[in-house]
């Protein structure tokens, strides 16, 4: 397993410089919607040339500084991908798929702009080993869920979306904490899905117990109807990323990128667990059409 957790520690120097509209502070989703089509052209490139960069870049990698040319090299496909963008922080999110034959990766990003222009970048980058890892699945599940504008009337607030995102991240150390699941709800986690196409799928099948998720850190999209949260899972501060969609007020999708320090994060994988006991989670997707 590749340990991206002994990224180098130096920060990326880029030559790029803001361009006026960052400079004066604009933030609106067209501007945010381009720093996320850059990133997934810096991705699919292998340089950070495609990105309008400030003169200094902070790149941290699964919460250590890291060299953001070193994860771009080499250039890869993005197979699948999804961006969020937050106008009042002036941030995106995106999570993508690449199904890299020689390394493939699910990675949870979020970036930042300033008055210096794009930066800084936190990746949560996760490969053969971290928890429940399977690109193909994650590509499978993802691909088929909608991700679509919420319609302007229906939109929950920026508040209201943090707190669904909070009550569920809350119940991992709080079980008396009432979460608002959604009927149908699909929980992508690594690439273990808990929806089966049915009105019936629950994303309420048992979380960790006495588990603290701490030092969150959101990216809210009202239009999306979505929240990404990045946090430190446990004592052990794992990167963790958590993203929900929010439809009428309840959770319908949830998707988990989480980068370990040992093998799955110290637990046998989930096919093991499952054959011992079938009872534990319900049966999941199957990834044909």
């Amino acid at each position: 397993m590749n340990r991206k957790l002994c990224a180098t520690l130096a920060a990326t120097t880029a030559i790029a410089l803001a361009s006026p509209a960052q400079a004066q502070g604009a933030c609106d989703r067209e501007l945010l919607q381009g720093i996320a089509g850059d990133w997934i052209e810096a991705l699919e490139q292998g340089t950070m040339m495609t990105m309008q960069l400030g003169e200094w870049v902070e790149y941290n990698e699964n919460f250590q500084r890291g060299s953001l040319g070193s994860f771009l090299t080499p250039a890869r496909e993005v197979d699948w991908h999804m961006a969020l963008l937050d106008t009042t922080t002036c941030q995106v999110f995106v999570e993508a798929v690449m199904l890299d034959e020689e390394r493939p990766i699910v990675a949870a990003t979020q970036i930042g702009n300033g008055f210096f222009g794009v930066g800084p970048f936190d990746n949560i980058v996760t490969d053969e080993g971290d928890w429940l890892f399977d690109a193909e699945a994650t590509y499978e599940y993802a691909r088929r869920e909608d991700w679509s504008d919420i319609p302007e009337g229906e939109r929950a607030t920026r508040d209201e979306l943090i707190a669904a995102a909070d009550a569920y991240l809350d119940l991992f150390s709080d079980p008396t904490v009432e979460v608002p699941w959604g009927e149908p709800c699909a929980r992508l986690e690594g690439g273990v899905y808990t929806g089966r196409g049915e009105p019936t799928d629950s994303c309420n099948v048992g979380v960790p117990e006495g588990v603290e998720l701490k030092n969150r850190r959101y990216i809210v999209d009202p239009v999306k109807g979505a929240v990404n949260v990045f946090l430190e899972f446990g004592d052990n501060a794992l990167p963790d990323s958590h993203t929900f969609r929010v439809e009428n007020g309840k959770i319908r999708y949830i998707h988990t990128v989480t980068a370990c320090e040992t093998e799955n994060c110290g637990f046998r994988p989930f096919a093991e667990m499952l054959a011992e006991n079938p009872d534990m989670q319900p049966p999941y997707a199957p990834l044909d059409e």
